[in-house]
This record gives structure tokens, sequence and C-alpha cells, in this order.
């Protein structure tokens, strides 16, 4: 597992499938996961496992794009559970094994653009 971009891909599809055994052989053993916006740390392989396998509903993950360099990437992913999408934005460090060492999730919430920029910008 030495490079960062496939272990990251890996991650993602391996939680899409929800095959938590492959999930947790791309995590370091003591993998720290954070989300700023709701102030958690999760610490270590088998909390960030239950974690995400805990996650409530039918849910589903789409991968946008992975950007990767050295011994770091960024991932954006359009999440979606019921009929709701968000999107995600993750940063990630590796371990020296290659395995990942960090985690931050970043969330974001959709909002309605300020008035006055209409001329400058197209909706979509």
């Amino acid at each position: 597992m030495g490079d960062i971009r496939r272990t990251v891909e890996t991650y993602w599809a391996t939680a899409q499938a929800r095959d938590w055994h492959a999930f947790a052989a791309t995590l370091a053993a003591d993998v720290r996961y954070e989300l700023p916006q709701t102030r958690e740390r999760v610490t270590g392989r088998e909390n960030v496992v239950r974690f995400n396998a805990e996650y409530p509903g039918e849910w589903s993950l789409e991968v946008e794009r992975i950007v990767a360099d050295g011994d770091q990437a960024v991932s954006w992913i359009r999440f979606t559970i019921g009929e709701e999408e968000t999107q995600g934005i993750g940063f990630f460090t590796a371990a020296p094994d290659g395995r990942i060492q960090t985690i931050t999730d970043f969330w974001p919430e959709p909002y309605e653009p300020p008035a006055g920029r209409e001329h400058l910008a197209e909706r979509w």
C-alpha cells in the first residue's frame, strides 16, 4: 500500500461496498478522523470503522475526484442518503506504511448566493 491515491480509492470503494474488513485494511492502527464542522474526533482503526459502519440510513457515495501528491490526498465525493444529496471534501495523509494516518472531512451545506451577482454567474 505505498500509493496514497490508490489507498483513498480503496477506502471509498470499500466504504460503498460495506466491506468493513477491507475498509479497515486502508487505515493505520492509530488513525485519526476529524470533522471540524461538528468538532468530532475519532481515533483508532476500530472506532473509525464503527463510526462509518454505524452511519444511519441507506446511503451511497460516488467519488468525483481524487488528487494526490506524495503522502497526501484530497477527495471530493457525492454522498446520497434517501432523497438528499450532499458533497464532502476529505483530506488524507499517509502513514509510513502507506495506510491512512489522518482524515479531515468537510461536509458543506448548500446555500443560496447573495443577490446582485446574477450578471456574473450562471446557476446549475
